[in-house]
């Protein structure tokens, strides 16, 4: 029997997710955006009644930014409408649903680190849909939902900062890197496993934050990255974000409290930088490690 379901299964978070449930041998069906739409409603809870997962965690999500500054209604159906679809698929067949979202729906403004149940307020179009699905999340699994807001992923699987740095640092010359947003590098794998503890433990329901411990820019990350692939710091340089003309403005302050999970008796996050030097050698090899990687297949279609 398929205890876990997992949507966004083909993404950075959702391989790795999968890997660490195969390797702990738990009982997975991991669904790519290919296998399941989201946005159909007979789909979702066609799979859901097949499946009968006690556990759903959605990392299906539309992650373009930039693009959802000028098509926000189709970034809603997946990030606000279609998780509202999932939800209530969870809640008719008693399953707890998972949902990961993002610092985005912060304004990011200076000053301490957002507690958990701070006021939203984002300032983004691709901000405002995933607050659209938190809502849902909470509104239709009072009991059973749980939102866990993560931010600055990186991981071994698929393209990102982290990966993309180890790349440039190989190379040669200066590297221009923003100096004037600060956020919490995470890995995908403590994503990972905070997840696993959610969905083993007791229900709790409400919000969590899943980022790394402390804070720094994206310039220092670089420069912290260039140090443990042996290149010169030095050769990364700071800008500011001005420079880079995006659609979207990046939240200034992406740094995300962390005291629910103290008061639900797990342990804090580690460090960022921590985590960074643990997890460096399979970021930058593009590999999961030593225990392999997850072959995503599908199976819960169902016939029209």
């Amino acid at each position: 029997m398929t205890r876990w379901l997992i949507t966004g299964a083909g993404g950075m978070l959702g391989r790795d997710l999968c890997r660490l449930l195969a390797a702990g041998h738990v009982p997975v069906l991991p669904l790519t955006r290919h296998d399941l739409d989201l946005t159909d409603e007979r789909a979702v809870g066609c799979a859901l009644h097949r499946a009968r997962p006690a556990v759903v965690v959605n990392c299906a999500a539309w992650t373009d930014v930039d693009a959802a500054e000028s098509a926000e209604e189709r970034a809603l159906r997946v990030n606000g409408e279609a998780v509202r679809v999932l939800a209530r698929a969870c809640a008719a067949t008693g399953a707890r649903l998972l949902h990961v979202s993002t610092d985005y729906v912060f304004p990011g403004h200076a000053g301490p680190p957002y507690p958990e149940d701070a006021e939203p307020g984002p300032r983004t179009a691709y901000g405002r849909t995933k607050l659209a699905g938190e809502r849902a999340v909470l509104a239709e699994l009072p009991r059973a939902g749980t939102v866990v807001r993560t931010a600055w992923l990186y991981g071994p699987y698929g393209r990102n900062f982290v990966r993309t740095m180890a790349e440039r640092a190989a190379g040669d010359g200066v590297v221009h890197v923003v100096d004037d947003q600060y956020g919490q590098p995470t890995a995908t794998a403590d994503v990972a496993r905070r997840l696993m503890a959610l969905g083993r433990g007791p229900l709790r329901p409400g919000v969590f934050h899943a980022t790394a411990g402390g804070h720094t820019t994206w310039y220092e990350l670089a420069r912290e990255v260039f140090r443990l692939a042996g290149a010169d710091p030095e050769r990364v340089r700071p800008t500011d974000s001005g420079a880079l003309g995006r659609p979207a403005p990046r939240p200034a302050w992406s740094v995300l409290g962390h005291d629910r999970w103290q008061t639900a008796g797990l342990p804090r996050p580690r460090h960022w930088r921590d985590a960074l030097h643990a997890e460096f050698a399979a970021v930058a090899a593009g590999t999961a490690g030593a225990d392999g990687t997850v072959s995503i297949q599908g199976g819960a279609s169902c016939a029209r």
